[in-house]
């Protein structure tokens, strides 16, 4: 029975939401933000969702991923070297925790191609003269864009 017990705490440590990451001062020194348009698919045959998106990168590795369907964000994506955040304001929820994001989430795979590592195995990107596309195979959820210095 201690087995049993110990086995179903550590399974909900593993579903629980960490502290909030620190928020982000994009005034500071080392960010590079850029701005853009977007439109998101959030599954196949779901309708689209315009908006604007707002990406920041510092050297060290932090990224911060914004999109908002004006006056209101929609999803608000954060990584550390460390740790990981999504924000969805309009359902008034937070996920976090430590280590690599996961990969089903469009934000964090959009921070990656635009800091040049790898996509996920599903998620596909392209990127032409006037943006890009990022897909995922599987679902359908696509996120077209681009974004100016």
């Amino acid at each position: 029975m201690p087995g049993l017990l110990w086995v179903l705490l550590a399974s909900l440590a593993a579903c629980r939401t960490g502290p909030p990451l620190p928020k982000v001062n994009l005034s500071e020194p080392g960010w590079t933000v850029r701005q853009g348009q977007a439109v998101w698919h959030p599954r196949r045959n779901a309708p689209e969702l315009a908006g604007d998106l707002l990406v920041a990168t510092r050297p060290e590795g932090p990224v911060f991923v914004q999109f908002t369907k004006t006056p209101f964000p929609f999803a608000i994506a954060q990584t550390t070297p460390t740790h990981w955040q999504i924000e969805i304001p309009p359902q008034n929820k937070r996920f976090s925790g430590p280590g690599k994001p996961p990969a089903r989430i469009v934000w964090f795979q959009l921070a990656n191609a635009l800091t040049e590592k790898p996509v996920a195995k599903s998620w596909s990107w392209q990127t032409s003269q006037t943006g890009w596309h990022l897909e995922n195979k599987s679902t359908g959820e696509s996120l077209d864009g681009y974004l100016t210095q």
